[in-house]
């Protein structure tokens, strides 16, 4: 298996992802938009998540799909970029109609990281840019987008060291595709001890992160590697946040497990993950275009997407640190 033609989340086809970044404000937003009402699924394993329309997502509720999921820095003001997201939308007509002649209204899940101690002015007043970012970033969606210090990304920080947003894909034969976008901000290390070694670097695949491995010297077992410590740590002012995306028709169940199972991403890629300090998230979007057996067979196939959609986080996480970096 070898990543798609972009080896980013919009190789899953009917993606498309735009950053929109305050400079001045040291933030940003970013979204992902699908190309009509996607399944999707939630699994949040941080203690100190940050969110919005996320029960609409249980398999139990009657929505059925998403039509965008936003990652925003900003904290509990970054929630408003989907007011933006929804605004957008909903005027160019996208979203569920409860009447035939009512407004279309958009299903925008959002989830949002803390950046307000880094760089930038954060004197906004009453007046909080992340409505603006989320138009923004409608009007800048396309199938190729820029990684690292960018978007939701803009204000990241893993562990010591800058975060940023990272995305990959990954090509999984007889046109299935799976992929991954992370926004990555975590309390823990992204690197083995040592600070140059991913912890992510048995996934990795054409140097997609700088190509480097191990050189067989035994690793530390320090349950919070130096190169993740804070001084102060604090609950809620860390956390990944993941969208994992399928070309595969899951029902909301189906995705719920395969964003269970790509948690594991996050925790093959950051040490320590899912902390008191965190707010780790993964949302997963299924496009449903291909179909998968209606047989015993089936479950094999989300087993597998599910572990595809781990790789994929992990490679994304690194990814974004790379590029930040």
């Amino acid at each position: 298996m070898r990543p798609g033609p972009h080896n980013l989340i919009t190789d899953v086809p009917g993606l498309r992802v735009g950053h929109a970044t305050d400079e001045a404000a040291g933030t940003g937003v970013t979204t992902v938009l699908t190309d009509g009402a996607w399944v999707a699924a939630v699994d949040v394993r941080g203690g100190g998540p940050g969110v919005r329309e996320t029960d609409t997502l249980a398999p139990e509720n009657l929505v059925p799909g998403v039509h965008a999921v936003v990652l925003s820095g900003g904290s509990v003001f970054g929630l408003a970029a989907a007011d933006g997201v929804v605004a957008r939308l909903s005027m160019r007509g996208v979203g569920l109609r409860l009447a035939s002649e009512g407004k279309a209204l958009p299903i925008v899940p959002s989830a949002i990281l803390y950046d307000l101690s880094g760089d930038g002015d954060k004197d906004w007043g009453e007046t909080p840019p992340y409505r603006a970012l989320g138009l923004a970033s409608v009007d800048a969606a396309a199938e190729e987008f820029a990684l690292g210090s960018v978007g939701a990304g803009r204000g990241a920080r893993a562990g010591q060291v800058k975060g940023g947003i990272g995305s990959v894909s990954l090509d999984m034969g007889d046109g299935l595709m799976a992929g991954a976008l992370a926004a990555v901000n975590p309390v823990g290390s992204v690197f083995v001890p040592g600070g140059e070694i991913y912890w992510a670097w048995p996934f990795e695949i054409d140097d997609e992160f700088g190509g480097r491995v191990p050189d067989g010297t035994p690793l530390a077992h320090d349950p919070m590697p130096a190169e993740g410590r804070l001084t102060r740590p604090q609950a809620g002012t860390n956390t990944t946040l993941v969208v994992v995306a399928t070309n595969a028709a899951l029902d909301k169940g189906e995705a719920k497990r395969v964003a269970m199972m790509a948690q594991d991403g996050i925790a093959r890629a950051v040490r320590p993950a899912h902390t008191p300090f965190d707010g780790d998230i993964v949302f997963t979007i299924a496009g449903g275009t291909i179909a998968l057996p209606a047989d015993a067979g089936r479950q094999r196939e989300i087993a597998r997407i599910g572990s595809a959609a781990a790789d994929c986080v992990a490679r994304a996480i690194a990814r974004g640190v790379f590029h930040a970096r």
